[in-house]
């Protein structure tokens, strides 16, 4: 026999609005629909509904009954954001739900005696399961477990069901039993079949099931007939599964219009955790996060936030949005706001048992976003080379580290046993073959290894006329903070000429020099043809 499980938030407008504000539990709150006078009351808080607030009455009558009723419209943003989350709880339970409303899942639940046990109990523990979820969520349900569709939701929403968190279920084959007491309205039949029904008598779902389906048919054609089965305990219609969307939303119409950052980004974290709660049911991290502002009195303003990597961490996402609005202000009054994020895998690390640690996946992507939002977009990635002489050159890639090794590499070989390699040129200083733009130098004393200077450092160079080949015996470099290039040239080689991009509107000329100071340390400096100055451009160690 199929069983079908229902999870049901009551008040659901009300829960939906709870969920973003739970500060008005406790107090006597309604929600609304309409304008001024002509509002209507569609749900209440218990405090409110105590002192006699119920749905469907107008503002002014729920006002004179409590006069600092606190109202709230109802909020489609809210109201959707609540809806995919209940379908997410239920998600996480069964791989086939149906959405059935506002706030009303079906869940099909075959199979599911494996996980919650063999027995009678086990629907029980489904439907436990089912609110708890749901709770995870902000959102009060019930639950019902049956054979049907339509069994599953009366069960689940039936008038003084068990205490709260227990499911009311449905004993296999005895749907039609549970049914026939109900009322017919609660099979929600159409007006004229519900009136024609209603000259005949029939006031019950147990006395329509016991009309014959034949007559019942004839009669009250097609829409008679479905419910004629639906009296009866079978569900005219199969469960659809829910496809769920390729991303995920949070918003709310504010109170007031926000004209400060500082409340938004308030209301704005707590609308990021629900978000990040929702990813993390679903295994999922947030790769681009979109905001939509919707401006006082009329207008949206739309913006985007690129990840480096997926992550769900709070604090680096509202940084980010902070970061965002401070550069580039709304410009009027914020009315109502949708926070969207575009979902992705987050990375993933296989342990091993002899080789090293892997970086932690999530505190990885943690660290490039905070890196995103200080530095900028165009200040985090990977460099790469590129193809070109000048040293300097590089292009920025998406940082994707390399998986770790599955054993610990051997160590390098010292210098001097056949290991290393002597770093052959690459051309970006002319190529001698003793000293190269990047890499290592050998000379007397060993293999030296140049720490490149990025931007390269301005020098003043005093040259000898009298000797144009060689270098002047002073060179001072004044900025601080970087390395201190003074003293007089005691040995220089080169130069070494470069020439790139000559076909281009700004070609590079220059000549490079290797260079040792009498006060001591080894640069590679270079002088650009173009403009005559000198520059810096490398310490050997």
């Amino acid at each position: 026999m199929p069983w079908i499980a229902c999870l049901t938030v009551p008040l659901f407008p009300l829960a939906a609005r709870l969920r973003t504000e739970p500060e008005l539990a406790d107090e006597a709150a309604a929600v609304c629909a309409g304008n001024g006078n002509a509002a209507r009351v569609v749900a209440a808080t218990r405090r409110a509904r105590r002192a006699g607030v119920r749905p469907g009455q107008s503002l002014p009558q729920a006002r004179a009954l409590v006069p600092r009723l606190v109202t709230r419209p109802r909020d489609p943003q809210c109201e959707a954001s609540a809806r995919e989350a209940l379908l997410e709880a239920a998600g996480t339970l069964s791989p086939r739900v149906e959405d059935g409303g506002e706030g009303v899942v079906y869940v099909d639940a075959e199979g599911l005696e494996r996980h919650f046990g063999a027995g009678d109990a086990w629907q029980a523990a489904l439907g436990r399961a089912l609110i708890e979820a749901a709770e995870r969520a902000s959102l009060p349900a019930r639950a019902g477990v049956a054979g049907s569709k339509l069994a599953a939701r009366l069960a689940a929403s039936r008038p003084g069901s068990p205490t709260p968190g227990c499911p009311t279920v449905v004993p296999a084959g005895r749907e039609a039993e549970f049914l026939a007491p109900l009322p017919l309205e609660r099979l929600a039949p159409q007006a004229s079949v519900a009136s024609t029904l209603a000259r005949w008598g029939i006031a019950s779902v147990g006395e329509l099931a016991r009309l014959p389906e034949a007559e019942v048919a004839s009669r009250l054609g097609r829409a008679g007939q479905e419910l004629h089965a639906m009296a009866r305990g079978l569900d005219p219609h199969p469960l659809v599964p829910h496809h769920p969307p390729p991303v995920f939303r949070e918003g709310m119409i504010l109170e007031w219009p926000l004209v400060n950052l500082e409340p938004f980004l308030f209301v704005g974290r707590a609308a990021l955790e629900r978000l990040t709660a929702r990813m993390a049911g679903q295994g999922l991290a947030c790769t681009r996060l979109e905001l939509a502002l919707h401006l006082e009195p009329d207008g949206i303003d739309e913006r985007a936030v690129d990840l480096p990597a997926p992550t769900r961490d709070v604090k680096t996402l509202l940084t980010l949005l902070r970061l965002d609005l401070e550069a580039r202000a709304p410009g009027a009054p914020v009315s109502a706001f949708t926070l969207v994020a575009h979902p992705d895998r987050p990375r993933e690390a296989q342990l091993t048992l002899f080789g090293p640690s892997a970086l932690s996946p999530d505190r990885l992507a943690t660290s490039l976003a905070r890196l995103f939002a200080l530095l900028g977009p165009d200040r985090v990635g990977s460099p790469r080379a590129v193809d070109g002489h000048r040293p300097e050159s590089f292009a920025l890639v998406p940082f994707d580290p390399p998986p770790p090794p599955e054993v610990t590499p051997a160590p390098r070989a010292r210098s001097g046993e056949g290991a290393g390699t002597d770093g052959a040129a690459d051309g970006s200083a002319g190529g001698t073959g003793d000293a190269t733009a990047g890499g290592t130098r050998r000379d007397g004393r060993g293999l030296l290894a140049v720490r490149v200077l990025r931007p390269a450092v301005e020098l003043e160079v005093l040259v000898d006329e009298t000797h144009p080949r060689s270098l002047a015996p002073v060179l001072r470099e004044e900025t601080a903070g970087r390395p201190q290039v003074q003293g007089r040239v005691r040995v220089a080689s080169g130069p070494w000429t470069l020439e790139d991009e000559w076909w281009s509107e700004a070609p590079v000329a220059r000549d490079y020099w290797d260079v040792e100071l009498a006060t001591g340390g080894i640069y590679r400096i270079y002088r650009d043809r173009t403009t005559g100055d000198w520059f810096a451009d490398g310490v050997y160690d």
